[in-house]
């Protein structure tokens, strides 16, 4: 399934200056290991690059089934002198929860549990395994 980070985290961010601190927190406890594999500082550096100049730091938290990441050289200069909409970075955890994951059919089974009768429409981009073979073939 390709689904949206969003569907297994929720996230938090802020600024330290010039720097951005993005915090994201498995939904569910199990569904950690998945994020700690999946979610590199270098794969969120180069999700984040049309934002952010600097290299990410990756620090887990794995008794909160989380991860924080720290983004360099991400507000334009800081929240005094950046001329950026979001010089605060507040906007950054929404923007890394929009990433596109493929997520393995065990765990997918889990995540359509956990979101049976109130996923918002776009989260799942490509749900393989549901999908009849009349739909298959129109792709």
């Amino acid at each position: 399934m390709l689904g949206r980070l969003i569907l297994l985290a929720h996230g938090r961010s802020g600024d330290k200056g010039d720097t951005c601190n993005i915090g994201v927190i498995a939904r569910r406890e199990e569904w950690y290991p998945f994020l700690a594999e999946t979610l590199t500082a270098g794969r969120v550096a180069a999700y984040l690059s049309p934002l952010a100049e600097g290299p990410v730091e990756r620090y887990e938290l794995p008794n909160l089934a989380a991860l924080n990441f720290v983004v360099h050289r991400a507000l334009g200069g800081g929240g005094s002198v950046s001329l950026r909409l979001d010089a605060q970075g507040k906007t950054y955890a929404q923007a890394l929860l929009r990433m596109a994951l493929e997520i393995p059919e065990p765990l997918a089974r889990g995540v359509r549990r956990h979101w049976a009768g109130r996923l918002p429409p776009g989260l799942i981009l490509k749900d393989v395994a549901r999908r009849t073979p009349r739909q298959g073939a129109r792709r």
